[in-house]
């Protein structure tokens, strides 16, 4: 099994990290995809190279061509059966948006270049916590949600769940947008106009999931040990209660792509770049989790 891991911002941690999965004991074939400059002592680097030489901790617009190309050469080896799965560490979007090159994330990103319909879920903590919308202000969010989209990810996750994680029979709760998922309309009307008619639909086609849930009590330890998958509404529903519990071992999954993506749950910690303090255990975790993905069933 070879898995491509594309090695991010070039001035944040990522080039460094991937430099410690060489001693990891993976039980596959890794490939890095970079600068080769940046990564002396890879055993195996798909050289694509910089536009300007990289300093640690400060950004050059003039590299985020640089990053998607890497991103491309990944996308394009997984197409192609070349790779089996592709592993990212972090991109700034800060950065390529400078550039002057319109960029929301990886989900977004890879979406467009599969054409496909994607969800972003992470694993973490004992937990899957997947999302409805990604990288979007808070104010767009409920112009954001609709029933035929929320029953598209409700479909993309019960898929997914069955077909990498093997779960026969997925269990999915599903987070209210408004506080006790709308108090029966006084508090937004989401929830009852939108989210639970999904849901209705969802089980009518055989999917197991329920809610509207509130999300203060949605994650409590008695309710999640029933579940498989959490789908919150927003990024900033499910993920905080995710990264407390399982922070520096999380991974970032999309489900819905033709091949398995998966990724760090950090950033670039433009701040550590280069001074030999970034942990790698998130990105290990989520090559260890690409390869259980990609095995054949």
């Amino acid at each position: 099994m070879v898995i491509a891991v594309t090695s991010g911002e070039p001035a944040g941690i990522g080039p460094e990290i991937c430099l410690r999965l060489k001693d990891a004991n993976l039980p596959a074939r890794i490939v890095v995809i970079g600068d080769r400059s940046l990564l002396q002592g890879v055993p195996e680097v798909a050289h694509v190279p910089l536009a300007r030489p990289r300093q640690a901790g400060h950004l050059d617009p003039a590299n985020s061509r640089y990053v998607l190309a890497t991103l491309d050469r990944a996308v394009a080896g997984c197409l192609s059966g070349e790779y089996q799965a592709m592993v990212t560490a972090p991109v700034q979007k800060s950065v390529i948006n400078d550039a002057g090159i319109a960029f929301t994330g990886h989900t977004e990103y890879l979406a467009e270049k599969c054409r496909a319909d994607v969800v972003m879920m992470l694993v973490g903590g004992g937990m899957r916590v997947a999302l409805a919308t990604t990288h979007l202000p808070l104010v767009e969010v409920p112009r954001a949600l609709n029933q035929p989209s929320l029953l598209s990810v409700l479909r993309i996750l019960h898929g997914d769940l069955q077909k990498k994680f093997h779960i026969r029979k997925p269990r999915i709760l599903v987070a209210g947008l408004n506080p006790h998922s709308g108090e029966s309309g006084h508090l937004g009307s989401e929830d009852a106009e939108i989210i639970a008619p999904a849901i209705a639909e969802a089980v009518r086609e055989g999917i197991d999931a329920k809610g509207p849930i509130p999300a203060d009590t949605l994650f409590v330890p008695e309710r999640l040990k029933g579940a498989d998958a959490v789908l919150a509404m927003y990024h900033d529903q499910g993920l905080p209660v995710l990264k407390y519990a399982s922070f520096g071992q999380g991974v970032n999954v999309t489900l819905g792509l033709p091949f398995v993506r998966t990724s760090v749950d950090h950033g670039t910690a433009l701040d550590i770049a280069g001074k030999g303090k970034a942990d790698a255990s998130s990105l290990i975790e989520a090559v260890k989790l690409a390869i259980d993905l990609a095995r054949p069933s």
